[in-house]
């Protein structure tokens, strides 16, 4: 398995730091991660922006040479991995952005005849690991769970990436928010993880 880490947090002094270590080291220990590649979109220094104009249309996202890179990422890998909190109940912009650019036509989907497009990432599978300051069940509660539909329904499952995992663990910023335990419930997990 190839694994694709993409950790969107502007601070390496972090709890959300502390999740990507333990992402690296239980998947360092597992024999069946055989490569893993880390993208810190903040130490990349990523655009975010999107530009489009007479020379950069929308629709020729799909062969922007600025973001191949990123692309190869995403085709090599078999397994993504993003690690992020929720900020006002959604990922943060930076990570949106980069969505915005990289899941676009004719790479991550393809329009079709019918109601939904053909997702070009099939095979593929997703493992979301998101802090929040309030408590775990304030998405699902209060905001309908649109953090996961988001990600799940209207991002993953749209592109064809049908295995996804969610990891959400509030009261990061309580000394009661057992933020020790939480960190080896993800050391565990890509210890283990076969598929």
């Amino acid at each position: 398995m190839k694994m694709l880490i993409i950790y969107t947090y502007p601070n390496q002094n972090s709890l959300n730091y502390a999740f990507l270590q333990k992402v690296i080291k239980g998947s360092n220990e597992n024999p069946k991660i055989k490569e893993i590649q880390v993208l810190d979109l903040y130490e990349e220094g990523f655009n975010p922006l999107l530009v489009f104009n007479e020379q950069k249309r929308r629709r020729d996202m799909h062969t922007d040479t600025s973001i191949e890179k990123y692309r190869k990422q995403i085709t090599w890998a078999d397994k993504i991995v993003f690690i992020y909190p929720i900020w006002w109940g959604r990922p943060p912009a930076m990570l949106m952005g980069y969505i915005d650019q990289l899941f676009a036509s004719n790479f991550a989907y393809k329009d079709k005849q019918g109601l939904f497009p053909e997702g070009l990432l099939k095979g593929k599978s997703v493992v979301c690991v998101s802090t929040m300051k309030g408590p775990t069940h304030y998405p699902f509660l209060w905001l309908n769970n649109a953090h996961k539909i988001l990600m799940k329904r209207a991002l993953f499952n749209f592109v064809g990436i049908k295995k996804v995992k969610f990891f959400e663990f509030g009261n990061m910023e309580s000394p009661k928010g057992k933020q020790l335990k939480k960190l080896k419930k993800i050391y565990n997990y890509f210890k283990k993880i076969d598929h």
